[in-house]
């Protein structure tokens, strides 16, 4: 993740073409709510001391690993291979002497009407386990965005999509992005059937009320389709974190696994906070979520999961895939 940005609005430079394609295929319901007990359920056994930080190639990796499988299947979720289970060995892009055996989860409800096309949602399953004796629980970063995934994952088996969703649990984004990076090098589906990333590091918490989602300066046709979920969102959605041009550190744009995404040319959208005082401290507990404010973060992506489904051929005429 990244440092802190005070919050600001991008302007709104689109396409007359995009705006009217947004506007006249918006949903104008309520964003669907997402339970807050279901979120925390997950949240509190991911971030528990037993999983030990959840360190790539460690024993509480692996028994969250396992969670995450068991928690995929029971919400329906199907294989895009063999196994939900994809592991990878790959070197840390922090220390190239460094060789590591990582596992993404990855599992798919395939579209109703246009299963050869497909949105990627993600998050990372890692964290950076135990220093000096004391464990770095990560309950924010980024437990709750893969706690999202697999209530995401239940509400969408149930409602099924126009377009395939693909659900990822990356390991490994701490050390460098490994298992998203190995997830592009080596796609389940072909890249070219990939037509948005939407993810998710960061998303429990915010004293403000605020969710960012980065993406948009890259993308500008993705924006109106966004300002109408802002209208529905039951937080405040904000735009931002991803103008290269603007101050050091500030940018979102490589800071977590859409990087991978949008150095293969694919549109992302990446749903986060700004850092907190708990971000990468052992104080990152489940008890210091939010409970009502990451219910509202996890209705809003809903929301904006269904709008780009509902819209995603015109996405990919106006991003040429």
């Amino acid at each position: 993740m990244r440092l802190k940005l005070l919050p600001a609005t991008l302007p709104c430079l689109l396409l007359a073409a995009a705006c009217s394609a947004a506007t006249t295929t918006a949903d104008t319901t309520t964003a669907t709510p997402v339970e807050a007990d279901a979120l925390m359920r997950h949240v509190s056994i991911l971030a528990a001391d037993s999983m030990e930080g959840r360190l790539i190639g460690t024993p509480g990796n692996a028994k969250a690993r396992a969670y995450v499988v068991r928690e995929f299947a029971a919400a329906g979720l199907q294989p895009v291979g063999a196994s939900l289970e994809i592991p990878f060995e790959a070197r840390s892009t922090r220390d190239s002497s460094v060789v590591r055996r990582g596992v993404n989860v990855v599992g798919q409800i395939r579209g109703r009407t246009e299963p050869g096309r497909a949105i990627v949602v993600t998050a990372h399953y890692d964290h950076v386990g135990v220093r000096n004796g004391e464990i770095y629980n990560g309950a924010d970063d980024d437990a709750s965005g893969t706690a999202a995934l697999i209530e995401l994952a239940r509400w969408f088996r149930e409602h099924p999509p126009a377009h395939t969703l693909i659900f990822a649990a990356f390991d490994g984004e701490e050390g460098g992005l490994t298992g998203s990076r190995e997830f592009v090098r080596q796609p389940p589906v072909p890249l070219s059937s990939i037509v948005l990333n939407v993810n998710l590091d960061m998303i429990g918490r915010n004293e403000r009320n605020e969710l960012y989602a980065a993406g948009t300066s890259h993308s500008r046709f993705l924006r109106p389709y966004l300002d109408s979920v802002a209208t529905r969102s039951p937080i405040t959605l904000r735009f931002g974190h991803d103008d290269p041009n603007g101050p050091p550190r500030d940018d979102w744009t490589m800071q977590s696994d859409h990087a991978s995404f949008h150095r293969a040319g694919i549109p992302f959208i990446y749903f986060g906070v700004e850092d907190h005082a708990d971000y990468h401290r052992p104080t990152d507990d489940t008890e210091r979520l939010m409970p009502q404010f990451f219910a509202g973060a996890v209705s809003t992506v809903l929301d904006a999961v269904r709008t780009f489904d509902r819209n995603l051929a015109a996405i990919g005429t106006a991003s040429s895939r």
